[in-house]
């Protein structure tokens, strides 16, 4: 489109690495490796257009499997606007997803990792560590209470923030923005890193996954859900103070929440619940360390 430039993204979505066969159904499957691409379309601000799709798999998953996965896929692609203009198939010992995203976004408005500055203000999307609690839900031996979980809606039918990552492009607002796929501290420390900055984020601000609870334990644990969970695809993002005063509380139909500054130190610090500083440990996902264990 005229006035606009291209942005492409890749991302794979592996058995054993990214979902379970015999705990996810093949409907969110197709629906979350699509959704997971996307996230990071809109995490430079731009819209979806079109997607490729290279998928491998084993023979015996040609029937039924494959029907209900195309058919989550589908509902994705319909439900972001974002058409299947062709890839490829091949057998395979393991499922094996490959996509790549096109989109676009008006020419010099994209978002990148690189524009934050010290005094940004530092902001998220949503709640966080709450796809972790859905994956534990999955996992859990109460089937009857899992599928209950809205936690566990959000861990197989994650919802790509397009509509927020549009407006702060369009609007100007943002200096620097990713998605939030491998948990807080690891993508913080990628942001900064990229921007050659620092952080200081403070735990009490932190949105946490709804079942948050005031006793301590509980709420321990759900900041570390909150700082190490991966899988929300949230958006994280940092805007200047000039412009934080006016990012009103809910944008693009979901609520964003500050949760720190970006420092010139380049050290990242995690104020504790009263107020002091410590360095914040990176502790989310890593594809080569966590390569054993499904936490995607």
């Amino acid at each position: 489109m005229p006035g606009c430039e291209a942005v492409l993204s890749c991302d794979w979505f592996l058995e054993g690495t990214h979902f379970l066969r015999k705990k996810h159904p093949p409907a969110a499957v197709g629906w979350k490796c699509l959704a997971r691409a996307l996230s990071d379309i809109a995490a430079m601000g731009a819209e979806p257009r079109y997607f490729l799709l290279n998928l491998a798999l084993p023979e015996e998953l040609t029937g039924r499997w494959l029907d209900d996965f195309l058919t989550g896929l589908i509902r994705g692609a319909r439900r972001f606007h974002c058409s299947l203009a062709g890839g490829d198939t091949t057998c395979s010992e393991k499922v094996l997803i490959a996509l790549t995203v096109a989109g676009e976004v008006t020419k010099g408005r994209a978002i990148l990792r690189s524009g934050a500055r010290p005094g940004d203000i530092i902001y998220v999307s949503g709640r966080l560590g709450e796809a972790q609690l859905g994956l534990e839900a999955l996992l859990s031996k109460h089937p009857r209470r899992r599928w209950r979980s809205s936690a566990l809606r959000k861990h197989l039918y994650p919802e790509p923030r397009i509509a927020l990552g549009r407006e702060l492009a369009q609007a100007g607002l943002a200096t620097a923005m990713m998605d939030l796929s491998d948990g807080l501290s690891t993508d913080i420390a990628r942001l900064c890193a990229s921007s050659r900055a620092g952080a200081r984020l403070d735990s009490r601000r932190l949105p946490l996954p709804r079942s948050s609870s005031a006793n301590e334990a509980c709420r321990s644990r759900d900041l570390a859900l909150a700082l190490h969970g991966g899988d929300d695809y949230e958006l994280l993002f940092t805007v200047p103070p000039r412009h934080a005063k006016r990012l009103p509380r809910t944008l693009g139909g979901v609520a964003v929440t500050p949760i720190g500054e970006v420092t010139q130190n380049r050290s990242i610090l995690l104020l504790d619940a009263n107020g002091e500083p410590h360095p914040l440990s990176v502790g989310g996902w890593d594809s080569f360390r966590s390569a054993s264990r499904t936490n995607r």
